[in-house]
């Protein structure tokens, strides 16, 4: 049932933190960083599956992160979330491929939900 390692990537000390411990305790390979710039980075050294990412964060912000992890790694799949959600934001997400956009504060039982069928997708495709 486990897709291999999960990037959580936000701005948000306790949002990042907080995430990371929920998605450990169910059995996720997961790790973090701070921003866009630092996820590329990591991703460039690291093997990840999924990235779970903030849109508002400073520096490089959630829509621009996304731009370029696709640019460089297509196959990566990304959940964007975010406080400050609206139907531009959703739209663009979409547009630029993210599979899934979900609203702050997470909800351990919706990111769950999104994560299964995004597994389940993928294991479709590979059969």
């Amino acid at each position: 049932m486990h897709m291999g390692k999960i990037l959580i990537v936000d701005d948000e000390e306790n949002a990042r933190i907080g995430l990371s411990r929920l998605l450990s305790q169910e059995g996720y390979d997961v790790d973090s960083v701070c921003d866009g710039a630092e996820a590329l980075d990591y991703i460039r050294d690291h093997r990840v599956s999924l990235v779970i990412s903030d849109i508002h964060m400073p520096g490089m912000n959630g829509m621009v992160f996304l731009r370029e992890l696709h640019r460089s790694h297509p196959g990566i799949n990304v959940i964007m979330i975010t406080a400050y959600g609206g139907v531009e934001s959703y739209l663009e997400a979409m547009n630029l491929g993210a599979f899934e956009y979900i609203n702050k504060p997470v909800k351990i039982d919706e990111l769950k939900s999104v994560m299964n069928k995004l597994f389940s997708q993928n294991n479709q495709a590979s059969v």
